[in-house]
């Protein structure tokens, strides 16, 4: 007897369904194709022993079980609750009237437990997209897949349980979740909060422009000046997420199995790799394309510090997503590709002894300076908005009881500014300044006679790139959005240029 159950299959942060097609006949032996991994193929250890623990058993025959396409790559334990209900309709232990109606995913224990998979978001969406009338998934999974509106999602413990449901001998609840509710956790929430922060007013007020017009941001400073704490609280001040985003961040959070307990990130991610990462864990791949830290930081915030101790080729292979805000990533039968909008803030210090120039703890030399700077690449520095000097706050400021201003109140000015933006770019695909292509920047970055004699005076004086001038309008213009000003001038450009610090020839 042939039977068809369907799954899924994760490409990217999208899937695709596949069609596990189980036939039985006379005979002895068990048959797995269809481009199965050793994951699958072992599958059958698995099933064997869940189902004789809950009262089944592999039949004694010819199995064959095929996974189609056929040409498309099948990966992971997800398949192994597809496949044993497969075995079990195909030896008429259980119904099939109603099989072609669900999506069934799952990894099974040896006591028929099951085990949440990777991927359950996009897999219910394209569910939905397919027709299906549900998705029948381990209940850890539950959450996120009920996000999905018009698609009934039932989370199960235990392999027993779907049998009775298929055999209709019990019923099954679909999972529901407050989406509202669920999303509706304000940034409130984040556990760390600018008015922790006491002194940096010059710092903080950079990093509030970074976050309302989405620029990429680098503090430079020695030990214990707080770029670590400032960085950690950027997050607090960007705008909530909106539905969309908090959607495809959760499918990219899902498809690396890294999603927290209620399903939906709801706040803004903050990644921090350490200094020793591959480029493979950066910016995602492997043999089986995984999502890199860049990726889990879309929509958030990428901290990298200490940046020249990174290998020079892992900050090398940034340069591209930076530049496109995606990762793709090629094999030799198929490409897939990540989102990787995030917002970068990077730390480091200013020589290798980790002082300035002028501090007297410095023991570098002027020399061994500029090499310690060489590790970051011109193009890389390029792609960074704002350079930041971040100096010690001095004593007097340590000692004052009352704390700077809370993340709340700068984060009301940010919203201002990027629902200008908003406005401003409508019917656009550019949602704040930092994404203005070079196509644009005339028309939204027009500058006055005064405006454009200080820029010409800064590009000749420091000799920038034609991409860090390209900075300098995008920064100015996201200035002038704080300012509430229409127009950028000539005190806003003036402010731009001055957090280009690590252009400057001796910065230190």
């Amino acid at each position: 007897m042939l039977v068809k159950v369907y799954g899924s299959a994760i490409f990217g942060v999208e899937s695709k369904m596949i069609t596990v097609e189980v036939n039985i006949d006379n005979g002895v032996g068990y048959h797995l194709v269809g481009l199965p991994d050793s994951a699958i193929k072992e599958s059958n250890f698995r099933i064997s022993a869940a189902l004789k623990n809950v009262g089944y058993k592999i039949p004694g025959k010819k199995i064959t079980i095929n996974m189609a396409p056929a040409d498309l790559q099948k990966e992971g334990s997800a398949y192994d609750l597809s496949i044993a209900i497969g075995i079990l309709a195909a030896s008429e232990q259980i119904k099939t009237d109603h099989l072609d109606r669900y999506i069934i995913m799952g990894e099974l224990s040896l006591d028929g437990s099951l085990r949440p998979i990777k991927g359950a978001l996009p897999i219910a969406i394209q569910a939905k997209l397919d027709g299906f009338d549900g998705f029948i998934l381990p209940k850890e999974n539950a959450n996120e897949a009920s996000v999905v509106q018009g698609l009934k999602v039932y989370g199960i413990e235990n392999i027993k349980t779907l049998i009775d449901f298929l055999n209709d001998e019990a019923e099954l609840e679909p999972h529901r979740v407050d989406i509202e509710s669920e999303f509706n956790q304000l940034v409130e929430n984040y556990p760390y909060d600018f008015s922790d922060v006491k002194g940096q007013e010059n710092v903080k007020r950079a990093m509030e422009i970074a976050a309302a017009g989405g620029h990429n941001i680098i503090l430079i400073g020695p030990p214990g000046s707080g770029k670590t704490m400032l960085a950690k609280r950027i997050a607090s001040i960007l705008p909530p997420m909106s539905i969309e985003e908090s959607l495809e961040t959760t499918k990219i959070h899902s498809v690396a199995g890294k999603l927290p307990k209620n399903g939906l990130i709801t706040i803004r991610p903050f990644s921090s790799p350490h200094h020793s990462v591959s480029d493979v864990a950066l910016v995602g791949g492997g043999s089986y394309p995984q999502p890199g830290e860049i990726s889990l930081a879309h929509n958030g915030v990428l901290f990298l510090d200490e940046l020249p101790e990174f290998k020079r080729s892992v900050l090398e292979v940034m340069r591209q997503p930076l530049e496109d805000r995606e990762v793709t990533i090629s094999r030799a039968k198929f490409t897939v590709t990540y989102p990787a909008s995030f917002m970068l803030v990077a730390s480091m210090n200013p020589s290798p002894s980790g002082y300035f120039a002028d501090d007297p703890k410095n023991t570098s030399s002027l020399a061994e300076m500029q090499r310690y700077m060489n590790r970051i690449s011109g193009p890389l520095l390029d792609r960074i908005d704002l350079h930041i000097e971040v100096n010690p706050v001095p004593f007097d400021d340590l000692s004052k009881e009352r704390n700077g201003e809370k993340s709340a109140t700068i984060r009301a000015r940010v919203l201002k500014a990027r629902q200008l933006q908003i406005d401003r770019y409508e019917g656009l695909n550019i949602h704040y300044n930092a994404q203005i292509g070079t196509k644009e920047l005339d028309k939204f970055c027009s500058l006055d006679e005064q405006s454009k004699n200080l820029i010409k005076i800064a590009m000749e004086r420091l000799n920038l790139s034609a991409r860090a001038y390209d900075r300098i309008l995008r920064v100015a213009r996201t200035i002038a959005d704080l300012d509430n000003a229409e127009n950028i001038n000539s005190t806003h450009i003036a402010e731009a240029i001055q957090y280009r610090s690590l252009d400057r020839d001796q910065w230190g």
